[in-house]
């Protein structure tokens, strides 16, 4: 490709002279003879400081913010933004092929997504999806490193899913990627936001910066579905210029509600109802929230064009999400469900929907995630010792902190209520204690890891599958 073809649609200073071009990147170990070094500053390293040699290992040019003297730098307002854009350039932009769905908020994302994607496969479509759990190029597994991926990650599994004959693409849009403009480029036929409530402090500082991110996805997309039972939701609507879809399980001034709920263990039914639209729901996951997350699905395939027929076939039609309120077949007298549920507004959602439905007691297993905010710790552990029967606190991913002081940091929300509570650093001995300690009727609610098979601590990634390890704990006790 040509140097200025690359630089299509990217305000420049440009006088270098036209030449062929074979890789785009910004990450100097990876420069090649003739590829664009795009200097991007980030936490802890500014690619500015590498751009010399860049060049002295072959590069045609490097992108930069900033005048570093070099007589083959190409000056751009913003390097991040400028980085995506030639990324999509490079691969020919395959996602202006595609409908794009993409679904941004702190809670719900995962769940939506292939809530979206089994409708509109349902509906005879060919998806592609990208998310937190993997990637998925129809029915092939590809595995994630991103929520939403760096640039040219992303417009490579673009390109595969285009040959493949994908005609729509869902995906997770997290407010880091937005932040660090990884979409610019990208247009998107529908943005669906879900809530906002306290996570990612430690990176955006304040909720005013994370909604703003937030914000960013729908001055990109063509029309916005938004859940106005949330407060940020509400300020959304109006604060943007694209068609708006609401939906709402409270209000009957959205566009889409639900009616006439009906709770059980295992799935919820309910009425969606649109102007002159109505349609009988019986939905495979349990809860409130879970009624919000079908409503988002529905609504968001309503506006990919799919037919309110079909968004009813499909949302019945689906079988639920891995690691999202996920009931364990444990052939046990008491019920043991997975949940990723790793936020204080998260938490709250999974066990107030356990609680419509317990007959006995709800224990919740959970711990606080390392290197992360440290203000939600309290809230977090507040919320489960308010609702719960039992609380067993344990740890997350520790990563390179103290388990022991993250449990500190997170006990006083446990003493602002007289739940009977254990503590347990190591995981694996927090549930092997409590499937002992559970008994019939009990629900046992394991919080925080949902579909992740591993864990993170101080020396490294362990293999860590709580599915896996329930199964064979109660093996055991078995023998």
């Amino acid at each position: 490709m040509k140097l200025y073809e690359l630089l299509k649609e990217i305000e420049c200073e440009n006088k270098i002279k036209d030449c062929e071009i074979s890789k785009v990147t910004c990450d100097n170990r990876e420069v090649i003879p003739a590829s664009v070094f795009v200097c991007v500053k980030g936490l802890k390293f500014d690619g500015h400081t590498v751009a010399q040699q860049a060049l002295d290992a072959g590069a045609a040019a490097v992108v930069c913010e900033r005048d570093l003297g070099l007589k083959e730098q190409i000056l751009v307002p913003n390097s991040r933004e400028a980085y995506a854009i030639m990324c999509g350039n490079f691969y020919g932009n395959p996602s202006h092929h595609m409908k794009l769905i993409g679904i941004t908020g702190t809670n719900g994302k995962t769940t939506i997504t292939y809530l979206i994607k089994h409708v509109l496969e349902s509906a005879g479509k060919h998806v592609g999806l990208i998310g937190t759990i993997h990637n998925e190029i129809g029915d092939m597994d590809v595995p994630a490193t991103h929520t939403t991926p760096d640039p040219a990650e992303l417009h490579v599994l673009f390109s595969r899913m285009l040959k493949a004959g994908c005609e729509y693409v869902v995906m997770e849009v997290s407010s880091h990627a937005l932040d660090q403009h990884r979409l610019a480029g990208c247009r998107f036929a529908v943005g669906v936001f879900t809530n906002l409530t306290q996570d990612h402090l430690d990176y955006h500082g304040t909720m005013e910066n994370y909604y703003e991110a937030k914000k960013r996805l729908f001055s990109m997309c063509e029309t916005a579905v938004i859940n106005i039972d949330d407060s940020y939701g509400r300020r959304l609507l109006d604060e943007i210029n694209c068609k708006t879809l609401t939906f709402s399980t409270d209000s009957d001034s959205a566009d889409f509600t639900a009616k006439n709920i009906i709770p059980s263990a295992t799935q919820t039914r309910f009425a969606l109802v649109g102007d002159s639209l109505i349609g009988r729901v019986k939905f495979c996951m349990p809860g409130k929230y879970s009624i919000s997350n079908a409503l988002a699905a529905g609504v968001a395939s309503l506006a990919a064009g799919i037919s309110f027929d079909n968004a009813i076939i499909g949302l019945n039609s689906c079988t639920g999400v891995v690691g999202r309120t996920e009931v364990l077949d444990t052939h046990t007298d008491f019920t043991v469900i997975r949940d990723y549920a790793h936020t204080p507004d998260g938490l709250e959602k999974v066990i107030s929907a356990v609680k419509e439905f317990a007959k006995g007691r709800v224990i919740t297993l959970f711990g606080c995630a390392g290197n992360r905010d440290r203000t939600k710790r309290p809230k977090m552990a507040e919320i489960v010792s308010r609702l719960s029967d039992f609380v067993i606190l344990t740890s997350d991913n520790p990563r390179n902190e103290d388990p022991l002081q993250i449990i500190d940091d997170a006990k006083p929300g446990l003493l602002e209520h007289d739940t009977p509570y254990e503590i347990f650093p190591d995981r694996y001995e927090a549930i092997e204690w409590a499937l002992d300690f559970a008994k019939a009727g009990d629900i046992l609610l394991l919080c925080g890891k949902g579909h992740e098979d591993y864990q993170v601590l101080h020396f490294g990634t362990i293999c860590f599958d709580e599915k896996e390890i329930v199964l064979r704990l109660l093996k055991e006790k078995q023998k």
